[in-house]
């Protein structure tokens, strides 16, 4: 799966994922706008997005169960923006995860 950078690693460590996060924001000039608040709300709508998938699909069991690959899909999707923007956070408070 080819994520926002273009990319199709799955093996990538946290700090090469941070560089390339910070990378990407400043070709595009977002450093302006990733103040921590700014990506903290931008991290909430995320996870509130995460948990509309789950939102009336009661208990899952692990592995997800008679889930389609569709639905397993946005869930990735959905996860990967949440770790996106976790990751960026950490980077511009310089914390180190």
């Amino acid at each position: 799966m080819e994520n926002c950078m273009g990319t199709k690693s799955k093996d990538v460590s946290l700090k090469d994922l941070s560089n390339r996060l910070a990378e990407f924001a400043q070709a595009r000039g977002w450093d302006q706008h990733h103040s921590p608040r700014n990506l903290l709300l931008a991290l909430v709508g995320e996870v509130g997005e995460l948990s509309e998938i789950f939102q009336w699909k009661g208990e899952v069991g692990k592995g997800l169960p008679n889930w389609s690959a569709d639905e397993k899909e946005h869930l990735e999707d959905e996860v990967s923006d949440v770790l996106l923007y976790l990751v960026r956070l950490a980077d511009v408070c310089g914390l180190d995860l």
